[in-house]
């Protein structure tokens, strides 16, 4: 039976212990910066559904569309390992907090239509301005801020969490466990230009600025870097026209491959061509780099795929080769995988 599932979050300030050493330092007051951020937020299509509650409350209480089964993600941004302050403005940060979550949902899909974010902020940091990088990425993106929790650190960290219905229950949500031998593998997008912009944003500039030749596209690849985006609309198309299995370019294409090769049990015969390398990126940004968002699919019907895209008026995907059994392993270009993508160490 088709029903609606009611969601119950928060947004409060950050939990508070008895010791004198843990109250705030002088500065703006929480709960105003709190108040600021829900006038911020309840702009994004004129607030929540009647019924509903939002901001203000112990938790939220929204009515999502469509079936009951729902995805969920959820994601960090931390200074110092996914952005540099220095280059990326508060904006930006927000703008990339948001996009990197909801890509996750995109990859499953699906559509967010509801995101938590919480922020743990040094003293004096503009969260005002983080919260208008978010706003602007959920209006972009259509989904709503409904609550999270603030708090103060000595390093920026901000978190969002998103959920979106999971409609079409009759043919499930893209898994990265799902592509079979003999699929055929894309990429909705050309890879490297956010590594590139990284690396141009700490490139000192010429005097007078880019201007021509390979400077040229520096401000495109440092606005891929800065503010990336989601593939919601790519993700759906996807799904619906029965693909496979699906990941998001977060830790860079070879990695990511990998991770629906292990996930799926099948091997891989990559073949990337110049396409497939953004314009001013390299190769090893391209096959290494992250952060791009474009997303990996696996379809065993290419032509589908295809013209689903080219139906929907969205960019044709490029294709990047196939999945194999897994015994004949993995390899990209004829030779095997290099070393490369973003790992985590604890």
């Amino acid at each position: 039976m088709l029903g609606k599932s009611g969601v119950h979050t928060q947004f409060g300030g950050g939990s508070r212990r008895s010791d004198r050493g843990a109250q705030m330092t002088p500065g703006r007051d929480e709960f105003l910066l709190i108040d600021a951020l829900r006038v911020r937020f309840a702009a994004l299509g004129g607030g929540i559904d009647e019924g509903d509650l939002g901001i203000g409350d112990d938790a939220a209480a929204v009515t999502l569309p469509g079936p009951g089964r729902v995805v969920l993600a959820t994601d960090l941004v931390v200074e110092g390992v996914h952005v540099d302050r220095t280059v990326s403005t508060p904006e930006d940060i927000g703008w990339k907090a948001l996009m990197v979550t909801v890509s996750d949902v995109g990859a499953m899909g699906c559509v967010p239509s509801h995101v938590l974010l919480s922020v743990a902020a040094p003293a004096g940091f503009p969260v005002e301005r983080l919260g208008d990088g978010v706003a602007d990425a959920a209006a972009v993106v259509g989904c709503r801020v409904v609550g999270g929790d603030l708090s103060a650190s000595a390093l920026l960290v901000v978190s969002v969490t998103a959920v979106g219905p999971a409609d079409d229950a009759d043919i499930g949500v893209l898994e990265r466990g799902g592509a079979r031998p003999g699929d055929r593998l894309f990429v909705t997008g050309p890879l490297g230009a956010s590594a590139a912009g990284l690396r141009v944003l700490g490139t000192p500039r010429p005097d007078g600025g880019p201007g021509s030749g390979s400077e040229s596209v520096w401000p495109a690849l440092e606005s891929a870097h800065r503010r990336p985006v989601a593939r919601i609309r790519e993700g759906v198309v996807a799904r619906a026209s029965g693909a496979s299995a699906c990941i998001d370019v977060s830790d860079g294409l070879l990695a990511d491959a990998t991770h629906l090769a292990d996930a799926s049990g099948v091997g891989l015969d990559l073949v990337v061509g110049d396409s497939v390398v953004a314009v001013g990126a390299t190769r090893d940004e391209a096959l290494g780099g992250g952060e791009d968002y474009e997303l990996i699919v696996a379809t065993p019907d290419p032509d589908g795929l295809l013209a689903a895209f080219r139906r929907d008026g969205l960019r044709t995907p490029l294709a990047i080769g196939s999945c194999v059994v897994a015994s004949k392993g993995r390899q990209v270009d004829g030779g095997p995988f290099p070393p490369g993508g973003w790992r985590h160490r604890f």
